[in-house]
């Protein structure tokens, strides 16, 4: 096999760290998202929208040094909006929900203030 026909592999150490970095965009909090995170301890997050499953969650387990036990990842389609005679369109995104194994939390507000 010659080297230009050989599959593409994951970016080895810093430049797979560097790309997982910016896989979680922001954390989704709303009503549902409380409800879901008290009931099955999960945290929903807004991800880029090429992230995988195991994409996020090596980013957890990265960033909040916690153990995954599961990811549920769906796509949103970008609500259709309009001002005046103008029609426009918001952009499709994509949630994760990560289910945390029992023991394990993620505290937001930890790392204000300082």
């Amino acid at each position: 096999m010659s080297e230009s026909a050989k599959p593409a592999a994951k970016p080895a150490g810093a430049a797979r760290q560097q790309r997982l970095m910016q896989v979680l965009l922001a954390p989704t909090v709303s009503e549902k998202s409380t409800m879901v995170g008290d009931k099955h301890n999960q945290v929903v997050f807004r991800v880029d929208r090429a992230a995988t499953k195991s994409d996020v969650k090596d980013a957890v387990e990265l960033l909040f040094k916690v153990e995954v036990e599961g990811v549920q990842v769906l796509n949103v389609k970008g609500k259709q909006k309009r001002a005046g005679r103008f029609i426009g369109r918001r952009n499709n995104w994509k949630k994760a929900y990560v289910r945390l194994k029992p023991g394990q939390e993620i505290n937001f507000a930890e790392g204000e203030g300082r």
